[in-house]
């Protein structure tokens, strides 16, 4: 005869104690049964200002299905704002806040756990902000996680948390963080960690970065699952790359062109000469000029010079440095050749970059010379001539 389970909460608590004494005996856990010892893991999401409404989403969204998927709630969250109001995200949808910075603050202060905190930014450089980067010091002085989204991670570095820590920091802002933030092992890649810091790009990166902690938490039966909900055929792992490179129109593949690309990108300040990359590449210089032709359409010089301009362009709209030191942080040995170089790439000069749109759009409109050189005959298309692409205006 079968004996029917028992009800009575002593004896399931008794039972549950005796389950645990075996697992601490044998260090291993019976296949098939759920540890009755786990904790839900919390996070607290501080929404910044203009806060991106995909990164956000897409990092709850893991959390979600992974409740979904083990059946259990395995992760929660709450929203943090600044005054507890909603936040306004970019594209100016609101979320609706579950606490202010001050309460969390007086919260933690009599709790003796410490909740993952996540700074979910976006595009713009935050405001400085004493009382949040004093409750993230907090957080980590219990030995709370941080995580760190798009601008996010310029709070965690603007507060002092990330000093010898490699994070990964969007493309746009790579250029003004790591002029303002030498001591941070600044990457551009797809997400990273590094001890209990965690930093990822933005965009959809805290979709791959938040399943890489379902991974270390769960393992990789939920997170297979997790993929099929969502459609996702692939998990991009940590020190991804965060883009396709330059001028190339489809996935590139090529091991050689990327190793080199990586060369160029770490050696913006002082660029290296062909023959030195061809030799760390392993290639001979005609090898990597051919290899560029084909997969990138241009010779390896042009696209050296085109990431150097790039990272000038983005410290000219992004920081207040002189054009002079822009200049030289960008491996260009004179202010007049990066200014004439400049001018060619992005039809301005180097300071009315830092004008308003509309000032810009006035200046060029003053000046017919200058615009007859952007203008592109019909014929000139129909023979397959090239034109300017919008890269190459001053105009957003």
């Amino acid at each position: 005869m079968r004996a029917e389970p028992s009800s009575d909460p002593e004896a399931i608590a008794s039972g549950r104690q005796a389950i645990a004494r075996m697992l601490s005996n044998t260090g291993k856990e019976p296949a098939g049964m759920l540890d009755l010892q786990s904790t839900c893991r919390n996070f607290y999401f501080y929404l910044l200002p203009a806060f991106s409404l995909q990164a956000f989403s897409s990092a709850v969204e893991a959390l979600r299905l992974a409740n979904e998927v083990l059946g259990r709630d395995v992760y929660s969250w709450q929203v943090i704002s600044d005054d507890g109001q909603p936040a306004a995200s970019s594209c100016g949808l609101l979320v609706c806040a579950d606490s202010s910075l001050l309460i969390e603050r007086e919260r933690a202060r009599r709790s003796i756990s410490a909740p993952a905190v996540v700074v979910v930014g976006s595009r713009n450089a935050p405001s400085p902000h004493k009382q949040l980067d004093a409750w993230l010091r907090e957080c980590r002085n219990r030995r709370g996680s941080l995580i760190g989204i798009g601008s996010g991670t310029i709070v965690l570095a603007r507060a002092g948390l990330a000093e010898g820590r490699r994070c990964a920091v969007h493309w746009e802002q790579f250029p003004m963080f790591s002029e303002r933030f030498p001591s941070v092992l600044a990457a551009q890649t797809t997400f990273e960690q590094d001890g209990h810091l965690h930093t990822c790009a933005g965009g959809d990166a805290p979709f791959d970065m938040f399943l890489g902690m379902v991974n270390q938490h769960h393992g990789t039966t939920a997170v297979n699952r997790i993929c099929e909900k969502a459609i996702a055929c692939r998990i991009r792992a940590a020190g991804d790359r965060q883009r396709l490179p330059r001028h190339s129109r489809v996935q590139l593949n090529h091991q050689a062109v990327i190793k080199v690309i990586d060369q160029m990108e770490s050696n913006l300040t002082e660029p290296l000469l062909l023959d030195e990359i061809a030799g760390s590449a392993g290639l001979s210089r005609r090898q990597i000029e051919r290899l560029f032709r084909r997969e990138l359409g241009c010779a390896p010089s042009r696209y050296y010079l085109d990431l150097r301009l790039e990272r000038a362009h983005l410290l000219l709209i992004s920081s207040r440095l002189p054009v002079v030191e822009i200049a030289m942080a960008c491996g260009f040995v004179s202010a007049s050749h990066f200014s004439k170089a400049y001018r060619e790439a992005y039809g301005c000069a180097p300071h009315q970059s830092r004008l308003p749109v509309y000032q810009r759009k006035k200046m060029r409109l003053n000046r017919p010379h200058e615009n007859r050189a952007l203008q592109v005959d019909r014929g000139d298309v129909a023979k397959g001539c090239p034109i300017a692409t919008s890269r190459e205006l001053c105009w957003p």
